[in-house]
């Protein structure tokens, strides 16, 4: 299910960095008392009454013609145009200005959803002053402090009111949905081309070609559906130069979202590089079901032991992915592909296995007799039951008497005893520590 969007966007110095903090709740954006120090789009996920949403920090929107603006105004334009709602942010203490019009017939343009905000509206004696922004013709205007927090929640009700209702129902059930996730040039495009067994997706030897997440649908022999997505390469951020490669990153991002399993692509060429691991960690922190792929196997060496030395590095270095399984693969020549299909199939089924608690609680007693429970200062730590509260992924809470007693070490103990008693490869588990009430 994708999250739904929401777009800061304003003139320079309303705060648009100050109210993304507060959505998130973490200080992700720069925030200084002088115009223009946020750029670039910033992006984190924020939450209200149950609803998660994506958040866009974009650059103050600044009519002056030059060029650091003009990038400034497209950086906003692709935020906007991604954008399920736009919050439109303007300032008590300057009042309305011939930018903010500006911004308003801009947003017009749109047909997206606005929701007005006014900030540094902290001084009651000027609340008057909020009428006069009923004259940018986008609705109520609601009054809020980004400084201190308050109109918060009424803006965030007016801004969940605009989510689109069919999210939920976009994706189809009973529907693989898998993409390619690595750096530029791994040969994704390639990859899809070779499952398909046609020229689909554009291939070229130039790094950054693929632009847009591409989604194909197949369905195999045994009438199985998936859905594929092709993402484009994610750089490092600072080699991210062009304005178009900073959307497609977004998109990537909105890719490992959307899908059930992620496939990470090597290339066993260059072999292993710092962004490989950097893109590996968007999918394992969205708790994604991953197989490691290392294409173009057909052309490397493979004396002296080459496979049982580079599935040692893999491991080596993504020592957090040690249920992904691994398939030396090339689009190239197809080799191995055809094993593609059902291992995607395998961990789709271990992503959403329920385990009954009776069997849970047999290996947890099991558990606890192989290693018993940590102690600390004279108190031991009892786990009186643990069940499965979700699937995909799975994930399990254990009832203890303190949660302060649950070393990390333990933690990691009961997940490899889960994961030797079931089998969830391919995919992460998590394991919660409640105290029992």
């Amino acid at each position: 299910m994708s999250m739904p969007t929401v777009a800061l966007v304003g003139r320079p110095n309303v705060g648009k960095s100050t109210i993304f903090n507060r959505l998130v709740g973490e200080r992700l954006s720069i925030v200084e008392d002088y115009p223009g120090v946020t750029r670039d789009r910033i992006y984190a996920t924020g939450k209200w009454l149950g609803r998660e949403f994506r958040v866009i920090d974009t650059g103050g929107i600044d009519m002056i013609d030059e060029p650091l603006m003009d990038q400034v105004r497209y950086q906003a334009d692709i935020a906007m145009e991604e954008a399920d709602v736009i919050v439109f942010l303007t300032s008590m203490q300057e009042g309305l200005t011939d930018a903010d019009e500006a911004i308003a017939h801009r947003l017009h343009r749109t047909n997206k959803p606005v929701v007005l905000a006014v900030n540094k509206a902290d001084n009651p004696e000027m609340r008057q002053m909020v009428y006069d922004f009923y004259a940018l013709g986008h609705g109520d205007p609601y009054p809020i402090s980004g400084s201190h927090g308050t109109g918060l929640g009424d803006l965030l009700d007016a801004v969940v009111s605009h989510f689109p209702t069919d999210l939920a129902e976009a994706e189809e059930e009973d529907v693989i949905k898998f993409c390619f996730i690595g750096r530029p040039n791994v040969g994704k495009s390639s990859l899809v081309n070779a499952i398909l067994k046609e020229e689909r997706v554009i291939v070229s030897n130039i790094e950054g070609t693929t632009r847009e997440a591409v989604d194909t649908h197949f369905t195999d022999e045994e009438g199985t559906r998936y859905t594929m997505i092709d993402t484009a390469g994610i750089r490092k951020r600072g080699k991210v130069y062009e304005n178009t490669e900073k959307y497609s990153v977004l998109r990537a991002m909105s890719a490992i979202e959307r899908s059930d399993i992620v496939c990470l692509v090597l290339d066993a060429e260059t072999g292993i590089r710092e962004q490989d691991k950097k893109v590996a960690g968007y999918a394992y922190e969205a708790g994604k079901g991953m197989v490691i792929l290392v294409n173009k196997w057909d052309a490397v060496d493979k004396s002296d032991k080459l496979f049982e030395t580079f599935t040692k590095e893999i491991r080596a270095h993504f020592q957090y992915l040690t249920f992904a399984p691994i398939l030396f693969v090339s689009a190239h020549t197809g080799q191995r592909l055809n094993k593609l299909p059902e291992l995607l199939k395998t961990i789709y089924d271990n992503r959403h296995r329920r385990i009954q608690s009776s069997v849970l609680n047999d290996v947890l007693m099991d558990a606890v007799a192989m290693n018993p429970t940590p102690t600390d200062k004279g108190r031991r730590l009892k786990i009186y039951y643990l069940t499965q509260v979700a699937v995909n992924p799975p994930t399990f809470v254990a009832f203890v008497n303190d949660v302060e007693l649950m070393h990390f070490s333990y933690e990691r103990f009961l997940e490899n005893q889960l994961r030797q008693s079931f089998y969830f490869e391919g995919t992460p588990i998590k394991l919660i520590t409640r105290a029992r009430q």
